[in-house]
């Protein structure tokens, strides 16, 4: 089956047309490690950014070339995350959308309404809507995913400097072969989601 792309989905029908509109997304629902990171921001229309996309699309070198352009030229934006704790405590999709509400509420100014990638709003008061495949289909979401990745592949490339063992940098948490050989190997940190399948059953094995 060929991949879908924008193309194939209906244009976007936003009941609001002033500025204050959020863009939100997150990164790191399926690593096995660290935070999952949201992202709110909120886009000058004044000064568009060129290249905006999803950011799984996009090389390491351009998105953080978009992550300071962003930073630098939209009118708000805020990066927010729930911890593995919180992860374990609460569950992914829950813990999800409190990084969601955090980032949201993190805006200055706040927003007024939100686009949320996804096909769930995260449960904030402001109105929205949820867009299926949205870091491809709106601008302000795509921001939102290269301000999430950025900030999330930054955490690992830190955690690997100081656990080299079990290669953070190259696989990004996610549950690789070679993070599933070191996790054998070495054990879980307290970083790990402790509720997260291959983490839990080396758990019961200790």
């Amino acid at each position: 089956m060929a991949k879908r792309t924008h193309a194939d989905y209906p244009p976007l029908v936003i009941p609001y047309t002033g500025e204050l509109l959020a863009g939100v997304d997150e990164v790191g629902r399926g690593p096995l490690v660290g935070s999952v990171v949201a992202a709110a921001v909120i886009l000058d229309p004044a000064r568009p950014i060129e290249g905006l996309g999803d950011s799984k699309t996009l090389c390491a070198k351009k998105r953080e070339a978009l992550d300071a352009l962003i930073r630098k030229h939209a009118l708000s934006f805020c990066v927010a995350e729930a911890s593995p704790a919180e992860v374990d405590a609460l569950n992914i999709f829950h813990a999800t959308h409190l990084a969601m509400r955090r980032a949201i509420d993190g805006l200055t100014p706040q927003a007024e309404y939100l686009l949320v990638d996804g096909n769930r709003l995260p449960g904030h008061r402001l109105p929205g809507q949820a867009v299926v495949k949205g870091d491809a289909r709106h601008p302000a979401i795509a921001a939102a995913s290269i301000l999430a990745k950025v900030a999330r592949d930054a955490q690992m490339v830190e955690l690997d400097a100081r656990y080299p063992a079990y290669g953070f940098a190259r696989h990004k948490g996610y549950p690789t072969r070679e993070h599933l050989a070191a996790l054998a190997e070495h054990g879980p940190l307290e970083s790990h989601r402790q509720s997260f399948g291959p983490v839990k059953r080396l758990q019961a094995l200790v």
